[in-house]
């Protein structure tokens, strides 16, 4: 039986963070792009957020859920070009 854990919850948080601080924004300044680029961000950081903040509630669930939502946010704007990875498909889903 799979259980949600501090230590997975910590794992998640820490993995997510790093991804957030290596992407960088690919999209040219004043592009809709960027915008996206930049909302897409806000969403991240915004559930990442979230989700230390219920982590140190000890909602664990919540906390789980919200740094899945953090991290689909920054693979989808990874994937469809509006961060740059660095190529690194260990912290990001990459199309190729």
């Amino acid at each position: 039986m799979n259980v949600i854990t501090d230590e997975k919850i910590d794992r998640y948080l820490s993995i997510t963070k790093a991804a957030t601080d290596k992407l960088r924004i690919a999209a040219p300044e004043r592009s809709f792009g960027r915008k996206m680029a930049d909302d897409f961000l806000n969403m991240a950081t915004s559930y990442y957020n979230d989700a230390v903040h219920f982590r140190e509630k000890g909602d664990l669930v919540n906390a789980f859920a919200s740094v899945n939502y953090a991290h689909g946010w920054i693979d989808c704007g990874s994937r469809i070009g509006l961060f740059d990875a660095g190529g690194d498909d260990r912290l990001f889903t990459l199309y190729e």
